[in-house]
């Protein structure tokens, strides 16, 4: 089976780095494009031998890309395109569809309660995924919780599967030698009590109230931000405004030490950690969050599918919190008190196996490649993003 994967952009992101993992582990051979960014992971996909091929687009409304994507698709002789990200679902689909592909499946990997991969749902974004998602086989929900917000949008059930993202369990265990020598390596303080964030510095993401609930703790109290994004200076500003600039520490996307020379990977960076903390409001799964219970760690969130979605005893070190920077406050020294975990995956991490996603993505394969052909009749109406 020869699949395709058409992906907005390839800078550091979850979706992105989940398609890398999942490539690894599919028993399909596999494909990307990428729309636009080809960034870090679009590195490391042709370093693991996926071919990666840039389309160049300028825009959400350059149509130009379209007829150029159509080619890519009838050259390759695909079995199968299946698309990341609205606006590589949207083009994707109707590239697949006006190609003559048979099976077109897509992921939705960002769909909150009031916004889509940062952009706010309003009727027209929801009027054209809509319009788009009527093109594709099934469309794949990273959680029971997008499966459900998929079916309020009006996606009729039977077209929405759940194929949960996924982790390298081993990867991410927690080993304390690695973490004595990535505290070294960061400059931690020995002893520092170290509260950890992962994910891109976006707005959406809120690390802002883990800088102010930081000048809450004491002053042995540090906070390690794990990631890259536009509001990395705002984050700064607000860490010297609230007297804990000397206490945060920014990795970048891709860490670096001072030198210039690689820095520690994710799984060393979650080792150095006491406590991970996300306070995003809206999350379609919380991969961040699953990674952090994988390496042992106490999990703090304001939203997390993957957690909410399993019973309360498979992850039992993980916390719901509400309040801002004050109920993480209280929520990190409550944490702290209970002491030092024993640092063994639970449950709500082994569930999210790797091999077990990509086995039943698998699966979803096979099924939309034995359905019905999609008549080319439904493309009418569907010519723009």
């Amino acid at each position: 089976m020869r699949v395709l994967h058409i992906i907005t952009g390839l800078g550091v992101g979850g979706a992105e780095q989940q398609l890398r993992l999942l490539l690894r582990h599919l028993p399909v051979d596999g494909e990307v494009v990428t729309l636009t960014e080809p960034g870090p992971v679009a590195a490391g996909l042709t370093a693991d031998g996926v071919r990666v091929t840039h389309l160049g687009m300028r825009g959400n409304r350059d149509l130009s890309a379209l007829p150029r994507l159509v080619r890519l698709i009838r050259d390759g002789g695909y079995d199968l395109v299946h698309t990341h990200l609205y606006r590589a679902c949207l083009y994707g689909r109707i590239a697949a569809r006006t190609a003559g592909v048979r099976a077109v499946v897509a992921t939705e990997h960002s769909l909150g309660d009031t916004r889509i991969e940062g952009r706010p749902l309003t009727p027209g974004v929801r009027a054209l995924y809509l319009a788009g998602e009527r093109l594709g086989s099934t469309t794949v929900a990273v959680s029971p919780t997008v499966a459900a917000r998929l079916r309020r949008w009006g996606v009729p059930a039977r077209r929405i599967t759940v194929v949960p993202n996924g982790i390298e369990l081993d990867r991410f265990r927690f080993d304390p030698e690695r973490r004595l020598r990535t505290r070294r390596r960061l400059g931690l303080p020995e002893g520092a009590y170290v509260v950890g964030g992962v994910g891109r510095l976006v707005p959406g993401k809120r690390f802002d109230v883990l800088v102010r609930a930081l000048a809450r703790l004491p002053r042995d109290g540090h906070l390690l931000l794990v990631g890259g994004g536009p509001e990395e200076h705002l984050l700064r500003r607000t860490a010297r405004e609230a007297g804990v600039a000397d206490r945060v520490l920014f990795t970048g996307e891709r860490p670096a030490l001072p030198d210039g020379s690689p820095g520690p990977d994710l799984p060393s960076l979650l080792c150095a950690m006491d406590v991970l903390a996300a306070p995003s409001p809206q999350e379609a799964f919380g991969l961040a969050a699953v990674e952090g219970l994988a390496a042992g760690l106490p999990v703090l969130y304001a939203s997390c599918p993957a957690i909410e979605d399993l019973p309360p005893d498979a992850a039992p070190a993980a916390r719901r919190v509400s309040g801002g920077a004050a109920g993480f406050a209280d929520a990190l020294a409550g944490v702290r008190a209970a002491g030092p975990p024993p640092r063994d995956p639970p449950e709500a991490a082994r569930h999210y196996c790797v091999t077990r996603s990509a086995a039943r993505l698998a699966d979803v394969y096979a099924a939309a490649l034995t359905s019905v052909p999609y008549p080319a009749s439904a493309l009418q109406g569907v010519s723009s993003a």
